[in-house]
C-alpha cells in the first residue's frame, strides 16, 4: 500500500515534460524537500506574523512590543563606511589588493598552514586594519540601540575589527564567529598575550614571539583562520538562541561562509527575516532547503516573512531608526559617540596615529563601574599576563574565512 508520501514522490518523479504540461506538478526536489520535512518532523508553522511583508512591517512589528528578542548577523559591510575595507568587492576587496605580499593566491594570507609557514604577510597586512584606528558606524551604533531598549538577544559578526564592543555593546552580547583581535595565543605554549602587547609588536613590523623561556613560539591573534576551528562560544550559543529569536535582521553579508551563513535557516519558519544589503544572497542551497524549511522567498508570492532592503548598511538603520520613532536618537547619538572618540584619540595619542592601550573598550569598562556608560564585561589585561580559555578549543567545524561582504 503506498502511503501519501509515497504519492508525493512518485508524482515529482514523472519528468520534466509533464512538469511543463501541468504547472500545479511539484518538481522532484520539492517533493522530496516536503517528504523530507515531513518524515523527520522539521515541518514548522509558517503562519505570517508581519502585519505587512514590507520594511515598513518589521518596523511596525518591531515598535508592537511583540518583538523582544531580535538576533543580528553582521559582515564587512558594516564597517565599509569606517574605511575597513570588505573582502569581494571587485577593485576594492582586499582579496583584489593582496598582490603586493607575493602571495600563492589572496586567500592564502588567511590559511593556518600558509601562516605557519610564512606569518609576515599577515602581520604587514594586520598593522593596515589593526583595532584602534576606526570609529564604529551609525549601523554598528543602531544595533547597540536594539541592546540599550531591551530588544536585542544576540549579535553574530564575522568581523575581526572589535569595532560592536568600541561602540559600547556589551561582551556578552557579541558572539565574535571568526575571531577577534582582542587577545592572542602563542601557538607553541598556548600562552595568553594581550591587544596592548601584540599592538606594540605589530606596529614596530616585527613578528611576535612568544616570551616564555624556552618557547619563542609565534603569537596569533586569536581570528579565525582558514583551517581553524570556531570559537567554542559560536556553537554554544546558536543552540540556544535562534529558538528563541523572534526577528532576524541580517546586515552586510553576502551569506556564502558556511557555517555562519547557515544561521539564518536555524529560526522558525514563521520567525520574519530582514535582510539589509546592496545585494541579495544565492538561497538556492537545496541542502540547506531539505534541512532547515528553505532559503529566502524575497519575490515568492507565498512569501511570508522575508524582507530584502536594497542600501547600505547604514542607510538602511538610518531609515529602519526613522520608522522606529528612533532617527533622532541615532543621530545624536553617532555624534556624541564619535566626538567622544576623537577626544579620546588626542588625549591618547600613540606615535602610529591609533589609540593607545588606553582604548575606548577600557574606557567604556570604566564608564560602567561608575555607572556612567554601555555595559561591557570586557576586562583590561596587562601586557602578555591574562589568562583565558581558548577560543579555539571546540570541535572542529566547517572551514570559514576571517570576515566577508
Amino acid at each position: 500500500m503506498s502511503t501519501d508520501n509515497d504519492k508525493a514522490i512518485e508524482e515529482g518523479s514523472e519528468g520534466e515534460s509533464e512538469a511543463a504540461s501541468n504547472s500545479q506538478t511539484p518538481s522532484t526536489m520539492e517533493s522530496l524537500s516536503r517528504y523530507l520535512l515531513d518524515a523527520l518532523s522539521l515541518a514548522e508553522d509558517t503562519t505570517q506574523i508581519l502585519e505587512e511583508v514590507s520594511f515598513e512591517g518589521v518596523a511596525k512589528y518591531i515598535t508592537s512590543g511583540k518583538c523582544q528578542n531580535i538576533i543580528t548577523m553582521v559582515g564587512a559591510g558594516i564597517s565599509t563606511s569606517a574605511g575597513i575595507p570588505d573582502f569581494r568587492s571587485p577593485g576594492t576587496g582586499l582579496y583584489d589588493n593582496l598582490q603586493q605580499y607575493n602571495l600563492p593566491h589572496p586567500q592564502a594570507i588567511f590559511m593556518i598552514d600558509f601562516f605557519k609557514e610564512n606569518p609576515k604577510p599577515f602581520f604587514v597586512l594586520a598593522k593596515e586594519l589593526y583595532p584602534g584606528s576606526f570609529k564604529p558606524t551609525p549601523c554598528h551604533y543602531f544595533i547597540k540601540m536594539l541592546n540599550d531598549k531591551g530588544l536585542l538577544l544576540r549579535h553574530y559578526t564575522q568581523n575581526i575589527d572589535t569595532l560592536e564592543r568600541v561602540s559600547g555593546l556589551p561582551e556578552d552580547k557579541i558572539v565574535e564567529a571568526h575571531g577577534t583581535f582582542h587577545t592572542s595565543h602563542c601557538m607553541e605554549c598556548g600562552k595568553v598575550y594581550s591587544l596592548s602587547w601584540m599592538k606594540e609588536k605589530i606596529f614596530a613590523d616585527e613578528i611576535p614571539h612568544c616570551e616564555e623561556a624556552d618557547c619563542g613560539g609565534v603569537i596569533k591573534p586569536d581570528i579565525v583562520f582558514f583551517g581553524e576551528s570556531l570559537p567554542q562560544r559560536f556553537a554554544e550559543c546558536a543552540s540556544l538562541d535562534f529558538k528563541k529569536c523572534d526577528l532576524l535582521i541580517i546586515l552586510g553579508t553576502s551569506l556564502v561562509v558556511q557555517p555562519f551563513a547557515s544561521l539564518a535557516h536555524r529560526v522558525s519558519a514563521s520567525t520574519p527575516r530582514l535582510y539589509i544589503n546592496l545585494e541579495k544572497c544565492d538561497s538556492s542551497d537545496m541542502l540547506m532547503a531539505m534541512l532547515f524549511g528553505g532559503g529566502f522567498t524575497f519575490d515568492a508570492e507565498n512569501n511570508t516573512r522575508d524582507v530584502f532592503k536594497k542600501a547600505m548598511c547604514d542607510e538602511g538603520c538610518y531609515e529602519l531608526a526613522q520608522l522606529l520613532g528612533w532617527g533622532d536618537e541615532l543621530q545624536s547619538l553617532v555624534k556624541k559617540e564619535h566626538e567622544r572618540i576623537d577626544q579620546l584619540k588626542t588625549a591618547s595619542m600613540s606615535g602610529d596615529g591609533s589609540l593607545s592601550d588606553s582604548s575606548v573598550v577600557a574606557t567604556r569598562q570604566r564608564d560602567v563601574q561608575q555607572g556612567t556608560g554601555a555595559s561591557v564585561s570586557t576586562t583590561e589585561t596587562h601586557q602578555g599576563t591574562e589568562k583565558s580559555v581558548d577560543s579555539n578549543a571546540s570541535p572542529r567545524q566547517t572551514e570559514t574565512v576571517i570576515k566577508e561582504s
